[in-house]
């Protein structure tokens, strides 16, 4: 079965599915969304993961993370953890401690000029926020994340802070 467009009835399908269709307009949605935050966050040396896993450190502060919380609490998934925390470690954005409960496991910390980083970045982001999705009702924005956890909710993992609470 093919889509097509309903609007557009004399022009030949563009996709196979309803599903497809969607899937596709996620990650052109996702693409072009990513453009615009990708521009700030290397305009401060980062990537979007780094961010994230700056901002995924500071949610635990005065506290810290082991590599694999990290790893698992990330948005996209970090195929070398160690590799993105070596890079965070190198310019002082990030700190590792031995574990005192496994001598074997290092925790991860934010360090002050990581923090420096976050607060220098939360006014522009927000306008980056609202670049992306601002023209967006309220009412619109609240249903476009009740598909997404819908639409998400049977592929996130049992534990997953992604997971909706009443999936």
């Amino acid at each position: 079965m093919t889509h097509r467009d309903p609007s557009q009835p004399n022009r030949p399908p563009r996709f196979d599915s309803p599903a497809q269709e969607a899937y596709l307009r996620l990650w052109r949605l996702y693409d072009r969304l990513k453009l615009i935050e990708d521009e700030l966050f290397a305009s401060h040396g980062l990537s979007s993961q780094q961010y994230n896993t700056l901002r995924l450190l500071k949610a635990v502060l005065p506290g810290s993370m082991g590599t694999l919380e990290l790893a698992s609490r990330l948005i996209s998934r970090a195929p070398d953890i160690t590799r993105l925390v070596n890079k965070l470690e190198s310019r002082g954005l990030v700190e590792r401690r031995p574990d005192p409960a496994d001598g074997r496991a290092v925790r991860i910390m934010l360090t002050p000029r990581g923090a420096g980083i976050l607060a220098s970045l939360a006014a522009p982001l927000a306008e980056v926020h609202s670049r992306q999705l601002g023209h967006m009702p309220p009412g619109d924005l609240a249903e476009l994340i009740r598909l997404t956890r819908a639409a998400g909710s049977p592929h996130e993992p049992e534990g997953s802070l992604w997971r909706p609470e009443d999936a």
